[in-house]
C-alpha cells in the first residue's frame, strides 16, 4: 500500500472548510484527475478519475464523519483505497486540513508515479487549488452536517442533513 500526508492551512473558518469539504460533487473543481464524483446517498459516492491516462470508476463508503473535524472513507471496490481529512481551526479565520490517504497501485505507471511522489505531489497540489477555492470564494457552495459512525447516519443535533447549495 502506498501512503500520502499532506496539509495545507487556509483562511477560513473550519466550518466553512469543512462544509465545502462534505461538497463532495464540487472535488472535480480542484481536484485534478477527478472527473465526477457522484453522491448516492448519504453515505456512498461513486468516482470516477483520470490521473495519468489511467481510467477508473469506483464506489467508496464514508465511514465516519463529524462535523468540523473529521471525514473518513474507504473504497467498496478497486482500485483500494481509504483516507481521512481533518480539521483542526488554528484561529476564527484560519482551519488547517490535513489529508491522509492508502492506495493500491496497480500496474507499472501507478506503481512507478507513486515511486517517484507523483502522489504526493498530486494531493499538495489539490490541496493547493482547494484553498485558492474556497478563499476565493470566502463561503462553502452547501454543507452537509449530520455525523457518520461505522458507516451510520447521525444526524447532528445543530440542524442535518444536506443543505442547498449557495
Amino acid at each position: 500500500m502506498a501512503s500520502v500526508q499532506e496539509s495545507i492551512e487556509v483562511a477560513v473558518p473550519v466550518s466553512t472548510a469543512y462544509n465545502q469539504w462534505t461538497q463532495f460533487e464540487s472535488f472535480p473543481v480542484f481536484m485534478t484527475g477527478v472527473e465526477s464524483v457522484e453522491q448516492i446517498d448519504e453515505t456512498s459516492l461513486q468516482f470516477r478519475t483520470d490521473i495519468s491516462g489511467v481510467r477508473r470508476e469506483y464506489g467508496a463508503q464514508i465511514l465516519e464523519q463529524s462535523p468540523d473535524r473529521k471525514i473518513a472513507w474507504v473504497s467498496t471496490d478497486k482500485p483500494r483505497n481509504a483516507g481521512t481529512v481533518t480539521f483542526e481551526a488554528l484561529d476564527a479565520g484560519r482551519t488547517r486540513v490535513v489529508v491522509e490517504l492508502e492506495w493500491e497501485p496497480e500496474g507499472l505507471v501507478e506503481k512507478t508515479g507513486s515511486a517517484l511522489g507523483a502522489d504526493h505531489r498530486q494531493v499538495s497540489a489539490d490541496l493547493g487549488r482547494f484553498k485558492d477555492f474556497i478563499e476565493s470564494r470566502g463561503v462553502e457552495t452547501g454543507e452537509w452536517r449530520s455525523s457518520v459512525d461505522q458507516g451510520e447516519v447521525d444526524d447532528y443535533p445543530g440542524g442535518a442533513g444536506i443543505q442547498e447549495p449557495r
